[in-house]
């Protein structure tokens, strides 16, 4: 039996099957393709409540780690055997770090609703002064261009008539719908919260397990040299990410309680709201603070001029010092990009997943590009040739026999160039010689 399953037909046989098989998924890929992403969505969907408790329990995992560390001591002296002891310190450690992200959650909530609420009220209220002025502008402008006036009513009585219309036929049943689906939406978004934090105790739980699972699966499907690349590779990722995170995190709360603090001293309208809207935006690489900057100055506009000048210019020190020294302080270089892929990074991601792709483009791209530096190095290791980029900027080509860079041929002067020379020598040698 075993030596059928070897045998040069069955080989034959296993690979049509596969291709036929492939053709056939390439074929609903590329011509179904819409009912392909409504299953990939249906599934995304199913899985949202452990998307959120995995990337919970991911955020969670440095202080974990710390609780994990303290507490260990204490349940060793509880229980006799070590493996009860690890038990508890990691249920109690998981449960203390979600219920300790809970509070603070909570805590904030707690203190930037309520001037949030008021900041937009507050906004409300201004808005509809606006309205006012804009129509007595228009009534003095019609008294001055009676002709201009009838236009004008004609047109305001058939955009009333069109839009009662639309109001009672076409607004009204969409609002019902969409406040249906908000209210359904939301219901759904509190589940997948709660279940998403009981994921993620289990996760933080079970952390050791999953890692040592991870690791088996890897040894046995790959070599012992790819598994120790693989293994390599996914800690890489974690130190990028999980700096990139962590560090984003503490510099846009620097940034937004920065901007608190000189929005009060400086008496601005709207200190909490443009303060959230600030340091949610700086979280985004690159654009984030061009984001945020633009409607807050516009916010600060509609009520004076001279402060929104004040505010830019605030904006643009603040940048300056978050990019130079700040930034460079908290994240250090923990992407390892410059700045054109850094943009070329946030373009991609943010266009294929939208705000999300945006926060998570540059550190993607920066393990993608380091992986791509490894193995382009690793080839050029192979074949004995230079590895630094700086050898390649003055290359003209690379030696066959010696494997060295050839630098660029230093121009020679033309047959003309040099008679030409040739005849200012014997001249100047000429009159030297006239002169003596």
């Amino acid at each position: 039996m075993k030596k059928s399953f070897r045998s040069p037909q069955f080989q034959w046989g296993l690979t049509a099957f596969i291709v036929i098989v492939s053709s056939i998924c390439f074929f609903f890929a590329i011509f179904k393709m819409q009912g392909l992403f409504s299953a990939i969505g249906t599934f995304i969907g199913i899985l949202k409540p452990f998307i959120y408790g995995a990337t919970v329990a991911y955020f969670l995992l440095p202080i974990y780690n710390m609780l994990v560390k303290k507490s260990s001591p204490l349940f060793s002296r509880m229980f006799k055997t070590k493996r009860r002891a690890d038990g508890w310190a990691k249920m109690i450690s998981s449960i203390a770090s979600v219920m300790l992200l809970i509070l603070l959650v909570s805590a904030l909530l707690y203190m930037v609703l309520p001037q949030l609420a008021t900041s937009i009220i507050s906004l409300t209220y201004s808005m509809q002064d606006y309205p006012v002025i804009i129509s007595n502008w228009l009534e003095e402008f019609m008294q001055t261009s009676p002709d201009i006036k009838n236009k004008l009513l004609e047109v305001y009585s058939q955009f009333s008539d069109w839009a009662v219309r639309w109001i009672q036929d076409s607004m009204l049943p969409s609002l019902i719908k969409v406040m249906g689906g908000s209210l359904m939406g939301t219901v759904n978004i509190l589940k997948n919260v709660i279940v998403g934090i009981i994921i993620a105790i289990y996760v933080l739980n079970s952390k050791d397990l999953f890692a040592a699972q991870a690791k088996k699966i890897a040894y046995s499907i790959f070599s012992t040299e790819h598994a120790n690349l693989f293994i390599k590779n996914t800690r890489f990722i974690h130190r990028v990410f999980g700096g990139f995170i962590t560090g984003k995190l503490l510099d846009s709360l620097i940034i937004g309680m920065i901007t608190f603090v000189f929005m009060s001293v400086f008496d601005m309208p709207y200190v909490v709201l443009i303060s959230v809207i600030i340091g949610v935006t700086n979280f985004i690489p690159f654009f984030g603070p061009f984001i945020g900057a633009i409607p807050c100055s516009f916010l600060v506009l509609m009520v004076s001029p001279l402060k929104c000048l004040y505010f830019v210019i605030f904006i643009l020190i603040l940048q300056q010092f978050d990019g130079n020294i700040l930034g460079p302080k908290i994240l250090g270089d923990s992407t390892g990009l410059s700045s054109f892929w850094v943009m070329f990074a946030i373009l991609i991601a943010g266009g294929l997943f939208g705000f999300v792709g945006m926060i998570i483009g540059v550190p993607l791209f920066a393990v993608l590009y380091s992986l791509i530096t490894t193995l382009v190095n690793r080839s050029l290791t192979d074949k004995d040739l230079p590895v630094k980029t700086s050898d390649y900027f003055f290359m003209d080509c690379i030696d066959p026999d010696t494997h060295k860079p050839v630098p660029f041929p230093t121009e020679k002067p033309s047959e003309e160039t040099s008679v030409s020379l040739n005849k200012k020598k014997s001249k100047k040698k000429q009159t030297e010689e006239d002169d003596q």
